[in-house]
């Protein structure tokens, strides 16, 4: 239930007032001539030629000196200074402003620009327009919104008081025009792939779960294009991509969305290495490109994304060898691994025991390896039994060719040399759908029309996937992927903080 309390009534009964004086509260339509940073920027001319102007946005303050005020109006390009005073604009604006208009109102203004005695620019209103009257009060002006539960179910609020947050998901939106512009001039081509799919596929990730009424069949959201991306290259598409919602029924944290957007990409005839240097090439021209620099920083942290050199490349092995000095090998039977990494991990001996050698490797990896990868680094080679749609090594038939890439210690994206024989993947299926009957609820289910697809013939391919929502965290130097979703997955209001006191919130 919205609470109503006394202030919030008191706003009601204005509007009301208004409509009941035939002043229309909320009104249909208006034209601003300029934009704030338009006035700003040309202020001087506009003074010297008395040029009129006519601006609106919402009020964030309002000082009153008797018979004049002063107030700020944010729009979506700043704020800017409107001066009202009687007898400067009709009394029925004045009357209007001083009895009805609050802070928090959207309003219109008309008038010419000047400069107040402490070098202000601001508008001399010669008329004034109530827009669209605010009956919940906007958060105190100098404490702001800093409540983050507040924020991210409140993003409106957020974006009206935080003017910080409205450049992060400009600069998101930047970031994601800029790739395509990459893309397209490389000759890839956009398409758009079923969200809605009959089996899902393409991860190794739990799905949600729908249903379509009129078939009378479940449908998965779709945990990744994968699948139909490559039917497309089996198609003729060569080069194509897709900017899209993934969906995975998986938990919550500062690192992880159920619902996130990926670009994900297929190049015919390539392998996993032409797809690293394609990578390396996207990201370098949309940082230089939004940023004007290929150096930033990010936590804390200052990253050279143009290094001599090139960017870092090294297995898994060889990473572990690097930070960790322990030396292990994809052949090593499990026991010697357990012994070798067993001081290493979060788990018990036990626990230790229900995992293969190469989900081991794998943990160990994950735990003490990739949170000091800070300068870009490709992180090669994993192992097949996790990887069940890349092909193999030639020289190593259980490895896959597959790369993972990490910036500022975060996993950008996710590559790989793409499995086409199609009596292959019907095997890699199958063992998915075993694990799948063993209670493993993140493995494949086996997609017949894909295999069929694969039937046909699909060229050497390698694809790739990149995660947006972490480009946007790493470019806007965000510690938490809900600071670059505008509506993030959040528990539900009515018994949160209970819920969280028994589980804890953002765990990994």
């Amino acid at each position: 239930m919205l609470e109503r309390t006394e202030l919030i009534q008191n706003r009601y009964n204005k509007a009301e007032a208004l409509r009941e004086n035939k002043v229309n509260p909320y009104v249909n339509r208006f034209v601003p001539t300029h934009k704030s940073a338009d006035i700003l920027e040309n202020a001087e001319a506009m003074i010297d030629s008395e040029e009129k102007v006519s601006v609106a946005g919402r009020i964030l303050t309002i000082r009153t000196f008797g018979k004049a005020a002063f107030f700020h109006i944010l729009d979506g390009k700043g704020k800017i200074q409107v001066f009202v005073k009687k007898g400067m604009i009709p009394d029925e604006d004045f009357s209007l402003f001083k009895e009805y208009i609050d802070a928090g109102d959207i309003v219109g203004a008309q008038g010419t620009v000047f400069t107040t005695k402490t070098g202000e620019i601001t508008v001399l209103a010669k008329k004034l327009f109530l827009l669209s009257k605010s009956v919940r009060p906007l958060p105190e002006k100098w404490h702001g919104l800093k409540d983050t539960d507040t924020r991210y179910r409140q993003r409106y609020v957020d974006l009206i008081v935080n003017r910080e947050v409205q450049k992060t998901f400009e600069l998101r939106s930047r970031i994601i025009a800029s790739c395509r512009k990459f893309l397209d001039s490389k000759g890839y081509i956009e398409v758009e792939t079923p969200m809605m799919q009959p089996i899902y596929g393409g991860a190794l990730a739990r799905p949600f779960v729908t249903h379509h009424n009129a078939l009378g069949i479940d449908l998965f959201l779709r945990i990744a294009p994968e699948l139909y991306l490559k039917r497309l290259v089996v198609g003729g598409f060569d080069k194509v991509y897709e900017i899209n919602r993934n969906f995975r029924n998986e938990g919550i944290s500062v690192r992880h969305n159920p619902e996130f957007t990926m670009l994900e990409l297929y190049t015919a005839y390539w392998d996993y290495n032409d797809t690293a240097t394609l990578l390396e090439d996207m990201i370098r021209f949309i940082v230089k490109d939004i940023l004007g620099t290929t150096k930033i920083t990010y936590q804390g942290e200052e990253i050279d994304l143009d290094p001599t050199g090139g960017w870092k490349r090294m297995t898994i092995l060889e990473a572990i060898k690097t930070y960790l000095d322990i030396e292990l090998s994809w052949e090593e039977p499990k026991q010697s691994v357990i012994s070798k990494i067993k001081d290493h991990i979060h788990e018990s001996h036990g626990a230790l025991k229900d995992k293969t050698a190469a989900e081991l490797i794998l943990e160990l990896f994950e735990e003490k390896v990739e949170h000091q990868l800070t300068q870009p680094c490709f992180i090669m080679e994993f192992p097949k039994e996790k990887s069940p749609l890349a092909k193999s090594k030639p020289d190593e038939p259980n490895v896959a060719e597959r790369f993972e890439l990490f910036v500022g210690s975060l996993e950008m994206a996710n590559a790989y040399s793409e499995l086409n024989d199609p009596a292959e993947q019907l095997t890699r299926f199958e063992e998915q759908a075993k694990r799948r009957q063993q209670g493993d609820m993140e493995a494949m289910c086996i997609d017949e029309d894909y295999i069929r697809a694969l039937e046909y013939g699909m060229p050497p391919a390698s694809g790739l996937g990149v995660g947006m929502d972490r480009l946007a965290m790493l470019l806007s130097d965000s510690s938490s992927i809900r600071d670059v979703i505008l509506f993030p997955t959040l528990r539900p209001e009515s018994g949160r903080v209970k819920k969280e006191e028994e589980t804890g919130d953002d765990q990994e």
